[in-house]
């Protein structure tokens, strides 16, 4: 079992390009790979309502199995447990699944109930990076998720903390949002899955600061995977919440979500670290 440090930070439209003009990524990429994922759970969604991800990875020849609770965090970081290992088919390893600490307080035929439920397939391009004592390897992912004949794309960036201090993380993600149009997202590929399967999205309940920002970060997500402008507006008044609060940046946030464009970079506002400044200054 491992310890999963990281920010995610969905990208705009031209965020993969410019990224990969930014200075600190211009000695080339490490590898470029084609991961193909297929996550299970049970019908009713057991493990999700556990707040379990449970997926097969294809990685070339390689196949490994992976088992990841819920992140703590919100913002974009995320810290979560995580277990994995190799397997020798396209096929659960019910045996290893079964001593797992993570699966305590399901009941013993849940195992037996799981069936595959859907897809992610993207391109992952990586650099590792040695930063103020840090390493740090950043994944560019890009795909799409395919559920119950749905599709929505993957363009993602994810900063992970391999050694070293987390503020490492946040100092990277606010360089790259200097020049690369992004945004905090909190909502994990297998969460995108679950939603587009379901045909639904949902906010958590919570009343603090940090799950305000949790719930205009989800709330985006969801608005970016549906194109429903409900979700914008549900972002909007978290952020304005937050203001409330005493985070006078999260209304400038929210105001900026008025425009069409808000996420693209201009020399008035720049939505992705004022977001990542507020997402820090949360998580302490």
């Amino acid at each position: 079992m491992s310890v999963e440090i990281e920010i995610k930070l969905a990208l705009g439209t031209t965020g993969p390009e410019q990224l990969r003009q930014h200075p600190l990524l211009q000695a080339g990429h490490d590898k470029v790979r084609l991961l193909g994922n297929t996550y299970f759970d049970t019908p009713s969604g057991e493990l999700e309502a556990a707040r379990m991800a449970l997926r097969l990875r294809r990685d070339g020849n390689r196949w490994l199995q992976t088992l990841k609770t819920d992140g703590k965090g919100s913002g974009g970081y995320s810290r979560r447990r995580e277990w994995e290992w190799p397997v020798s088919t396209g096929t659960l390893d019910h045996a290893v699944l079964g001593k797992l600490s993570g699966l305590s307080g399901l009941t013993p035929d849940v195992l037996a109930r799981l069936q595959p439920r859907f897809t992610t397939d993207f391109e992952r391009e990586l650099w590792h990076l040695e930063l103020t004592g840090a390493k740090i390897e950043v994944a560019l992912d890009q795909g799409e998720i395919l559920a119950a004949g749905r599709r929505v794309p993957i363009r993602e960036l994810e900063l992970e903390l391999k050694e070293g201090d987390p503020q490492a993380l946040w100092e990277l993600a606010l360089t790259f949002a200097e020049t690369v149009p992004l945004r905090p997202a909190d909502a994990s590929k297998a969460a995108r899955g679950s939603a587009l399967l379901g045909g639904e999205w949902q906010l958590p309940s919570g009343t603090t600061p940090q799950a305000w920002l949790h719930h205009a970060s989800l709330a985006l997500d969801a608005y970016t995977d549906t194109g429903e402008h409900r979700w914008q507006t549900l972002a909007r008044e978290s952020l304005h919440t937050l203001a409330a609060s005493g985070y006078s940046e999260a209304g400038q946030l929210a105001a900026r979500l008025e425009e069409p464009d808000w996420l693209e970079i201009n020399p008035d506002f720049n939505f992705g670290r004022q977001a990542l400044r507020l997402a820090q200054r949360l998580a302490g």
